[in-house]
């Protein structure tokens, strides 16, 4: 039997959902299940945000951005020693912390956000040390941190957006067999709520050549710029695809174009010194014999 083998440390926060936001008092308690007690040098918390920013699509993982050789931009710093050096005595012992969100020194606080090639990361990390004899204990959680903007300026900027697809407007790309086409459609804004679905809608009114497939792409634009040692570069990659029609669609029909826009891969439109997070809609149709043609939109995300 091994003495130690049922000792653990665990972080709870009291949100359920773990989500908060700048200047909100972030509460908790660290358990630690201390078998058959033991001696410790403290425990301590550390609450970090950083913004990694990744110039490969190799590692993308979590643990891969740890490593990354970009050093990360710190955001959010707080270490705060929770216990003192002492015992624990055998069984669970709870410790309560609370902390301000509050950006660290000369710097700003962005939304949480998982990309490709970059990631906006929060955690709480709780470390004991029980000496040189035993193995430290270490546990930490990830919370989400939502960023308001100023809603009633971007309210201002909100409006409908028509488009038309014809095959004058596709130039000399179009196939043959579409030199009828006429395609209308609105998307409801171009200026968009992250709390709020994207919506609009398409008719196909002339088209000859069968339909198989449309679809509704959301894309995000990674840019890194500004870095000593490394290019700038800027990369497109797909959040997700929906089909919104599937088969010849009826003509003159209007089909609704409708997604939510997911948590933690979407975020708020950002564009910083060193980094910008855009975002863009593909609206794509797909004909039988295999020819596609794509519409993109970009868009701004708010909250």
């Amino acid at each position: 039997m091994f003495g130690d083998r049922q000792s653990s440390i665990s972080v709870h926060v009291k949100r359920v959902d773990r989500t908060y936001r700048p200047g909100d008092k972030l509460e908790g308690k660290v358990v630690v299940d201390a078998y058959k007690g033991w001696q410790h040098q403290g425990v301590k918390l550390y609450a970090t945000g950083y913004v990694y920013l990744n110039t490969s699509a190799k590692g993308v993982g979590i643990m891969d951005l740890m490593s990354n050789t970009i050093k990360p931009i710190i955001v959010l710093k707080e270490d705060i020693e929770i216990a003192v050096p002492g015992n624990f005595y055998d069984g669970e012992t709870p410790i309560p912390f609370e902390f301000a969100i509050k950006p660290a020194p000369d710097q700003n606080l962005y939304e949480s956000y998982h990309g490709v090639y970059l990631n906006v990361i929060y955690g709480i990390r709780v470390e004991c040390d029980r000496g040189v004899l035993k193995k430290s204990l270490s546990s930490e959680i990830e919370f989400v941190l939502e960023i308001p903007g100023n809603t009633k300026k971007v309210a201002n900027e909100i409006s409908p957006e028509p488009f038309n697809i014809t095959a004058e407007s596709l130039g000399s790309i179009v196939d043959k067999s579409l030199s009828d086409l006429k395609i209308s459609g609105n998307l409801h804004r171009s200026t968009c709520s992250i709390a709020m679905p994207f919506t609009g809608d398409i008719t196909i009114e002339k088209c000859d050549s069968p339909i198989r497939s449309i679809e509704l792409q959301l894309v995000r634009i990674e840019t890194v710029e500004k870095l000593d040692g490394y290019s700038n570069f800027r990369e497109a990659t797909e959040i997700q695809n929906i089909q919104i029609a599937d088969g010849d669609v009826c003509r003159g029909l209007p089909i609704p174009l409708y997604f939510i826009f997911p948590r933690i891969f979407t975020c708020p439109t950002v564009k910083s010194t060193n980094f910008k997070i855009e975002f863009e809609v593909n609206l794509v149709i797909i004909f039988l014999n295999g020819y596609q043609i794509t519409e993109n939109f970009p868009i701004t995300i708010f909250r």
